[in-house]
């Protein structure tokens, strides 16, 4: 007789469904929450029991998303407006930028499919620019969502702030990241504490393979300290320039073109405090000219451990 077949592990949720199912938690626990939903598909048979109400799907219309996600917030709502983040950083720029940044609303933009998540879909669905756009608008909060853990608890923290989050979630279910101190927005988490080199990243894959490169690194006599810093907006300077100014050598690593991304975010504030070498790690300056899965462009374009471990081998034996 066969032996009894034993069961798959359950797959991990992605950040946009673990997203998902806090807002169909939060929802008729507080009254002001409203889901704007723009036909994404991600609420598809959710039952909001009590709060069916305060659900609204208004189509494809991301620029009307924004506006009518600051209406309700000027109302004492708090909305959370849903769509991809290659359209919430392009299409909806200007909404984003006059009705809700300007008038410094609580309006949450949950931005699924960041970065190369939509791999298939090509480079119309790839979100590159999305930091940059939005860290710099006055008043915005940037949050990088990463595994399933650390998605819940972000989440969870940005209700609770005054003016506008941008929560850049992605499509994929991904590993879960090693295990830290608790998660606090606007705090970098501190993986590992090293001595030689510095790795800061954000978004899952970037840390992930930060954590990697360090293990690495380890046995080639580099001792690396690994910062998961998920809120890139207001950036935690102190934890960047405390680590930096042990090792004196920062990479940054993330899931965005290297212009304008964290990775220039993380020099700008370093350049004012003290002087030492930043390298960026990034999508190169270029569309990406391919469709892939997330993990097949990310190396494609050499965000991967083993171009951390050069990097850092190069410069603190340089």
């Amino acid at each position: 007789m066969s032996a009894p077949a034993v069961p798959a592990p359950p797959k991990a949720p992605s950040s946009r469904e673990v997203y998902r199912d806090i807002l169909t938690e939060l929802m008729p626990r507080d009254e002001r929450v409203v889901c704007l939903d723009t036909d994404t598909g991600l609420f598809g048979g959710v039952d909001f029991g009590p709060a069916a109400g305060r659900y609204v799907n208004i189509g494809i219309a991301e620029h009307t998303l924004m506006g009518a996600a600051a209406g309700l917030a000027k109302q004492g709502r708090v909305p959370f407006a849903n769509t991809m983040a290659a359209f919430a950083s392009s299409r909806a720029i200007e909404a984003v930028k006059i009705n809700i940044a300007y008038n410094d609303l609580p309006v949450r933009i949950a931005a699924t499919h960041s970065g190369v998540s939509a791999g298939h879909l090509g480079a119309t669905h790839h979100s590159l620019e999305d930091i940059a756009a939005m860290r710099v608008l006055p008043n915005m909060t940037v949050v990088v969502a990463a595994d399933a853990a650390s998605t819940d608890s972000l989440v969870r923290q940005a209700l609770a702030l005054p003016g506008p989050v941008y929560l850049r979630l992605g499509r994929n279910a991904v590993p879960d990241l090693p295990a830290g101190p608790p998660v606090v927005l606007g705090q970098a988490q501190v993986l590992r504490q090293g001595t030689d080199v510095t790795i800061a990243a954000c978004g899952a894959y970037p840390v992930l393979s930060a954590w990697e490169a360090a293990e690495e690194l380890s046995g080639l006599g580099i001792d690396a300290t690994v910062l998961h810093v998920h809120t890139v907006k207001p950036l935690d300077t102190a934890t960047l320039a405390a680590a930096a100014g042990i090792t004196g050598t920062v990479i940054t690593v993330e899931e965005h073109w290297r212009a304008g991304g964290f990775g220039a975010a993380v020099a700008e504030a370093l350049t004012e405090l003290l002087p030492v070498r930043v390298h960026r790690l990034g999508m190169p300056d270029r569309f990406v000219s391919v469709s892939g899965s997330q993990r097949y462009l990310l190396d494609r374009a050499g965000v991967t451990a083993a171009a951390i471990v050069e990097r850092a081998t190069s410069s603190v034996k340089g």
